[in-house]
């Protein structure tokens, strides 16, 4: 419970911990643009070392690092490879057309998987032909922000099918901590098999800003420009990185809990009332994802009176709903939140 409110929206609503707090308050920092803020640099040193790149760079959100990943690897009117419902396609505003004018090629997904004849039979071979755009980079979501987990296997043949054509590929890891932790593995596998990756510091591990984008050096290097462009030189930005450091360090590993709390809150869903929900497949991470079925309240309904008892949930994308555990919830609060809904079916 996050004061009186229970807040199950997503996991980029958690408030920063007592530790958190008390790190940020008692950062060292100098200016991150000159590259002399000692827990920035901590932090780059310490993320690239986790996932076995040469470098990496603080920015200040995921969507920053993907357009940043895509800006420092294509060129104008080159084309890139990507899911047609992945986050760089849904919810960045359209940035890789603005900001680094970029062809989407984009294609469907089956159980979050893009075919790889597919890909492959979308890869521009002839690239001195005046008619085509160049591909010049694959970008793959793991996990996404339907919480399906893309398997190492599977990342492992789109990697050597980008190799082949000498293509590199960027990992949108925004959950990449949660994937590794349902898969069992560690994140430097997954991230080993691409060449550019982001991941999210406040999605799910409570720092309260940020992200890092990690890859070659040289790669870094000039998304490190790119950043300055976007205006995202953050001055004394120690202070936001000392949350980050303790998320990348003890939060990372506590995430099996929340997926643990997501399967139990599909199961006492499934279990509930007279089949009021029914659960859309089964939780791989933190999320749990429904839709009405005989319950006798409408979606819009349902949202407002969780309000009226401080529960927070978004209403139905397509008619399905998704609810997501985090560190600020807990297995009493899952009950609530089940008594609530059983109550509001009279």
């Amino acid at each position: 419970m996050m004061g009186n409110w229970m807040d199950f929206r997503s996991d980029t609503v958690t408030w920063p911990t007592e530790a958190m707090r008390q790190a940020m308050a008692a950062a060292l920092v100098g200016d991150d643009v000159y590259g002399d803020d000692p827990t920035v640099l901590e932090l780059e040193n310490s993320a690239a070392e986790m996932l076995g790149k040469e470098a990496a760079l603080f920015v200040a959100s995921g969507t920053m690092g993907n357009q940043l990943a895509i800006m420092a690897q294509t060129r104008p009117s080159d084309e890139i490879i990507l899911s047609d419902r992945c986050h760089i396609v849904w919810h960045e505003a359209g940035a890789a057309a603005l900001l680094s004018s970029v062809q989407l090629r984009c294609l469907p997904v089956e159980n979050g998987k893009m075919s790889l004849r597919q890909i492959e039979a979308t890869i521009r071979k002839t690239p001195e032909d005046i008619h085509s755009p160049t591909t010049r980079l694959i970008c793959l979501e793991n996990a996404d922000s339907d919480g399906t987990v893309l398997d190492l296997a599977y990342m492992q043949a789109v990697r050597e099918l980008a190799t082949r054509y000498q293509i590199p590929v960027h990992l949108d890891g925004a959950r990449l901590f949660n994937a590794a932790t349902a898969l069992g593995i560690q994140a430097s596998e997954l991230a080993r098999e691409a060449d550019t990756v982001m991941f999210c510091l406040s999605k799910g591990l409570c720092a309260p800003v940020g992200s890092i984008l990690a890859g070659p050096r040289h790669v870094i290097d000039l998304a490190r420009r790119k950043r300055k462009i976007l205006g995202g030189g953050m001055r004394q930005a120690g202070v936001l990185a000392a949350a980050g450091l303790l998320a990348l360090r003890e939060m990372t590993r506590r995430l099996d809990e929340d997926h643990q709390n997501a399967r139990y809150l599909a199961q006492r869903l499934a279990n509930l009332g007279a089949s009021w929900f029914k659960i859309e497949g089964t939780p791989q991470i933190n999320m749990v994802f429904f839709r009405l079925d005989q319950y006798p309240r409408s979606a819009e309904n349902l949202v407002s009176e969780l309000k009226k008892r401080h529960i927070l949930v978004n209403g139905a994308d397509e008619g399905v709903f998704r609810l997501v555990c985090h560190y600020w919830i807990t297995v009493e609060d899952i009950d609530h939140l089940l008594e609530m809904l059983t109550e509001l079916a009279g």
